[in-house]
């Protein structure tokens, strides 16, 4: 079960899983955690990654058409 899209948001955006631990001052075994939906970030985490990415948190989670 996919509980987040981060994976899908890097892969759009052309950004790297290990950019974004960088980033976020994570290693990159946790952020391919979050990305292969291993492990869900916390709410605040998954914040910061939205405004690293400069997306909406629930883009993160969802994606449009799923909430239309």
């Amino acid at each position: 079960m996919r509980l987040n899209r981060i994976k899908d948001v890097l892969e759009d955006k052309g950004i790297s899983q290990m950019w974004l631990s960088k980033k976020l001052g994570k290693s990159f075994s946790t952020v391919n955690a979050y990305a292969c939906n291993r492990l869900q970030p916390s709410l605040d985490t998954l914040a910061k990654i939205g405004e690293i990415l400069s997306v909406d948190m629930k883009d993160l989670i969802t994606d449009e058409r799923e909430r239309k």
